[in-house]
Formats: structure tokens, sequence, C-alpha cells
């Protein structure tokens, strides 16, 4: 019997990275899951990876900036799998690195209709579903750079920022549904999204400024975010929980 069994998770960004690490733990601990990606074939893939461990996981394309395709999402999750109990906000996108004076309006807008617009409206869809379940429990993906905006992510880290905020707004009208929603913000996780931040000359100075001297692997962000979803962590409600090696954390 694991933590979660019963329970029925979305995941979004979840093909590769933390999303997917996320997506596995919550499978592991007994959830049926549904990944989404933009492209096909990394659904294909990762429900295949999944499943050939027993896992009970379904996948399907989702941009979550796009209603249509959350829409869809959502409801071939009930489909399959009878309802929602569970979500976790992961899609972000930063398309751009650099001086922040330097962001363009398309980029500067991009980041925010993914990062910030897309994780409310899928949050605001979802909650019916959540709530006809008797309630159940929401993870926002922010990040480290929420609190320390970094110098060349600015418009990203900003992006982060208000995922602090939204994950407090929420809090008074999700309890009344017997909703938590909580916020995770990791620090630099070995991914291909942040192999900017791990891949580059000043790596190796940057790690020096981790207390604990090495940046994360993805299953490090798998097993709080599996705690704040269960009941467990069920006082819990408003709280961002940094994952960062001991870096500062505070505005």
């Amino acid at each position: 019997m694991g933590k979660l069994d019963g329970k029925v998770a979305i995941v979004t960004a979840s093909t590769d990275g933390i999303g997917y690490a996320i997506a596995e733990r919550l499978a592991e601990d007994g959830a049926k899951v549904m990944i989404s990606s933009r492209k096909q074939q990394n659904v294909d893939r990762a429900v295949s990876n999944l499943q050939k461990k027993g896992y009970t996981v379904s996948g399907m394309v989702c941009h979550v900036a796009k209603k249509d395709h959350r829409t869809k999402m959502i409801e071939q999750t009930v489909k399959e799998f009878g309802g929602i109990d569970m979500l976790v906000s992961n899609a972000a996108v930063n398309p751009i690195f650099g001086p922040i004076l330097d962001a363009t309006e398309e980029a500067w807008n991009k980041i925010f209709e993914v990062n910030v617009a897309a994780t409310f409206f899928l949050i605001k869809e979802a909650v019916p579903y959540i709530e006809e379940r008797g309630g159940g429990s929401i993870v926002i993906v922010s990040s480290i750079g929420g609190f320390a905006p970094s110098e060349l992510m600015g418009p990203y880290s900003i992006s982060k920022t208000a995922l602090f905020g939204m994950t407090k707004a929420l809090v008074p009208q999700l309890a009344t549904k017997n909703i938590r929603v909580n916020c995770i913000a990791p620090g630099v996780i070995m991914t291909k999204f942040s192999e900017a931040l791990w891949k580059n000359e000043y790596s190796k100075e940057f790690k020096e400024r981790i207390p604990m001297k090495r940046f994360a692997e993805p299953n490090e962000c798998a097993g709080i975010t599996s705690f704040l979803l269960s009941s467990d962590a069920s006082y819990m409600t408003g709280e961002t929980i940094v994952i960062a090696g001991g870096l500062p954390s505070r505005m």
C-alpha cells in the first residue's frame, strides 16, 4: 500500500527532468498519473518507460498555454482514471538568457503566459474536478530564482516570484473546498532545462556558493512533492519549500 493509493494526479511538463521524476515518484507511491509534454514522441517514450516499471500512467500532448490543450488533458484524465485528486504545475519556459534590459516584449509575454497565467488557469480549470472528489492537493513548481532573481534570467526569475504570491492568494478560496496548495522552489537541478546554469564556465564557481557544494538530481524534488500531496502534509497549505542545498532563500 502506497500513501497515494487510489489517487489520480496530473503532472505537467513531465516527460523529462523534475516533472518526470515527480511523476515517477507519485506512481511509485500508488497514484495513477497523467503525464504531458508538448511533443508526442516525448510522451510516448516516458509513458513506455514508466509502464515497463509497472506504474499506472497515461500521457498526452499538452501545451499549457493553450486552453483547448488544458481542457483535453483534464477531460482525458477524468475519462481514463475517474477523476482528479492532485495537480502538479511544473511547465515553464525561459527563451532568453542575458541582461534583463535586453529582454524583448515577445519573450517577456511568453514567459508570463506559460509560467504564470497558464499555471493559474490550469489550477482554476482543475479545481472543480478535485472538489468533486472531496478535495485534494496542488503543488506549484517555482524556483530559488524567485527569491534571489538571477541577473541573467530576470524575467524568468520574476515569473517564479509571482508563483509564491499565487500560492498564498489561492489559499483562502481553495481551503473552503478542502484543497491544499503548496509550492516548491528548487535550486540548480541537473536537467536539460537548466543546462545553461550547470554546464558553463562559471558552474564550478557557482557550485562553491552552495553550502552542500553540489547541484541536485531531479529525484531530489520528487519525494518532497509526494509528501506535500499526501495526507502526511494534511495541515500544510500556502507554504513554499526550498530545495536548494542551503542557498539563501529570502527576498
